[in-house]
């Protein structure tokens, strides 16, 4: 892999030539969006609408949208539509509902942890991001009930870790968002100087999450050592999720070190984590074999992957919901579009320009 890395990072004769990648579009996220929110399922292409709505993915999509506001501006309509949601499934508590019926009922008390971390990185994207002052005036609002989060799993605490540095970005000096940044990284970092060389037993879900985090808290925290955990975690986890050129990402039941590879289904969510995380490391270390490597992670979208299928449509947008053997799921729901949209915002934002040499 690291051979092969070094190769495309510097241009090497060796290094394969890909075709351009294609800029993200929005028109299948529109398609599954109402002024209610955005609708979780699709059946192909076409929104399942009994299946309702979920803060999980509403907050997501305020990430992504906020992201593309930044980047080339727009949006503002559906940015408002997803920090409306994500606003209004907050408890009297502080926490968050995560189960929206289409006529707009709750239906639990309070959601996962995942969707509690899922609303704060929403939110902080947001404060940092969002296309208008007062969506960002919003959103860094809302984080002040920060605080209330409170959760022991790894990537509930990643969600927020990211959260809230975005909106220490935002705002440095923000009490509660430092805190919160303190709290979850400091649970990360715990799990993974306990269990080297990685976190957990078993690769499970969202998994440069972990990383990718620990990054974000070292640069606002101004805390070396997180970056370098992140970074190690990162290096071994490209490293165990590569095959050759491309990516073989862990399936969705997961994987354990020893089992045979490669494994179906593979999610687009772990395309997207990949190519945050390679971007941050990027941005943080300069070296060119993390550009490659979040290039590398939008790839396996269009097709560098252990099946040779491409998932996303360059044409709408939607983004197939997993990768088998010999075919992929059809089905085009939020998780997987919003995975594909943001793994080529991360890739546009990183090209070489025109004078350099194509990876």
């Amino acid at each position: 892999m690291w051979p092969d890395d070094q190769a495309e990072a510097t241009g090497h004769p060796s290094a394969p030539s890909y075709p351009p990648l294609p800029a993200p579009r929005f028109d299948h996220l529109r398609r599954l969006t109402t002024r209610a929110g955005l609708f979780e399922h699709a059946r192909f292409d076409v929104p399942r609408v009994e299946h309702g709505y979920c803060t999980d993915d509403n907050a997501r999509a305020l990430v992504v949208v906020s992201r593309q506001a930044e980047a080339s501006g727009g949006l503002a309509d559906l940015a408002a539509t997803y920090l409306g949601f994500v606003l209004e499934a907050r408890t009297n508590g502080g926490a968050f509902h995560n189960r929206r019926a289409p006529d707009g009922a709750w239906s639990d008390d309070v959601g996962s942890d995942d969707s509690q971390g899922r609303a704060w990185w929403g939110l902080g994207t947001a404060a940092r991001s969002a296309p208008t002052e007062w969506m960002r005036q919003a959103g860094a609002d809302a984080f002040s009930t920060c605080t209330t989060f409170d959760s022991q799993h790894l990537r509930a605490n990643a969600y927020a870790a990211l959260g809230a540095a975005e909106m220490l970005i935002a705002d440095p000096g923000h009490p509660a968002a430092r805190d919160l940044l303190s709290r979850t990284s400091g649970v990360i970092a715990d799990a993974a100087s306990s269990s080297i060389p990685w976190p957990e037993a078993r690769i499970t879900y969202d998994n440069a999450r972990i990383p990718d985090a620990l990054m974000a808290a070292g640069k606002s925290l101004g805390n070396t050592r997180l970056s370098n955990v992140g970074l190690r975690l990162l290096e071994w986890l490209v490293d165990a999720e590569s095959s050759g050129r491309h990516f073989s990402f862990a399936p969705a039941d997961g994987w354990s070190i020893g089992q045979p590879r490669p494994g179906f289904d593979q999610q687009p969510i772990e395309a997207w984590a990949m190519a945050d995380a390679c971007h941050r490391a990027w941005r943080m270390t300069g070296d060119p074999i993390w550009r490659t490597r979040v290039l590398r992670s939008a790839r396996w979208l269009l097709g560098v992957n252990d099946a040779g299928l491409a998932l996303y449509d360059p044409d709408t947008g939607a983004t197939y919901d997993g990768l088998e053997a010999a075919s992929v799921n059809e089905n085009c729901g939020a998780e997987s579009t919003l995975a594909g949209i943001a793994a080529l915002q991360d890739a546009a934002s990183c090209q070489p320009r025109s004078d350099e040499d194509t990876v």
